[in-house]
């Protein structure tokens, strides 16, 4: 058997504890290889996500870990890596079952932002402004800040809180802090509406990002769009969210 068969079996067997040792290989030093392996993968997982596996009896996760590790080819050992690969397995391949919770993929999706951000190294030095700046300046996102919404109060599941069907979009702001802390703030659908054209235009001033609006909420008159983003902005920038626009 050439070298690369022998390592592919040999992988094979770590992963998947039902295969045969292969010939040559020693059942109890494979047996320290597996359990090594598993568990430092579990280990990654769980402190990735610590609100999802809070939900499943401990042999129920265990068993979903192992799916992921029998079956999903991780590019990377790093644990940021490891944990987005989790992710990617239950986006992807994972098939949900009656056990899994249905909000089990938003869940997994939060808590793994909630690592992306709290670890993300940002690629240029960023220059936050002061509130009274938002309405005279070129605006960009904090790279330490993201918009989502999800179909389920994801902030607030717990043992205690499991939404069994999606509702009304739930929208965030999640950003790092000057503390590195991480923290979010629920917003509604029109503050969701102003950030995601900031996050996709930036560069953009505050009147240019209201005049986009105007068109999308009739039901308002651009000085009261104007009145309102100036007020949100204003928050935000005192949060260390907004940065003054810095061309590449």
């Amino acid at each position: 058997m050439h070298f690369q068969q022998v390592q592919h079996a040999f992988v094979a067997a770590v992963r998947d504890p039902e295969l045969s040792v292969p010939s040559g290989v020693d059942e109890r030093r494979m047996a320290v290889y597996r359990e090594l392996l598993f568990n430092n993968v579990q280990s990654f997982v769980a402190s990735a996500f610590p609100v999802l596996k809070s939900l499943y009896q401990p042999t129920a996760w265990q068993a979903l870990v192992r799916q992921f590790f029998m079956h999903y080819s991780c590019s990377s050992p790093y644990f940021l890596h490891i944990a987005e690969h989790f992710l990617h397995y239950l986006q992807q391949d994972y098939q949900l079952s009656r056990d899994d919770p249905v909000f089990m993929l938003e869940l997994a999706h939060y808590e793994w932002v909630e690592l992306y951000l709290a670890t993300k190294i940002c690629s240029a030095e960023q220059q936050p402004i002061s509130a009274e700046h938002v309405a005279s300046v070129a605006l960009q996102l904090s790279e330490l800040a993201l918009v989502l919404a999800y179909p389920y109060e994801v902030h607030r599941i717990s043992i205690e809180f499991q939404p069994t069907s999606a509702g009304d979009a739930q929208c965030y702001l999640l950003y790092r802090d000057s503390e590195d802390e991480v923290r979010f703030v629920l917003i509604n659908q029109l503050t969701a509406a102003l950030l995601q054209q900031l996050q996709q235009a930036p560069g953009a001033t505050l009147e240019q990002l209201v005049r986009q609006l105007q068109p999308m909420l009739p039901q308002f008159s651009q000085q009261q769009l104007w009145q309102g983003a100036v007020s949100v902005m204003q928050s935000f920038a005192a949060k260390g969210v907004l940065m003054s626009f810095q061309a590449e």
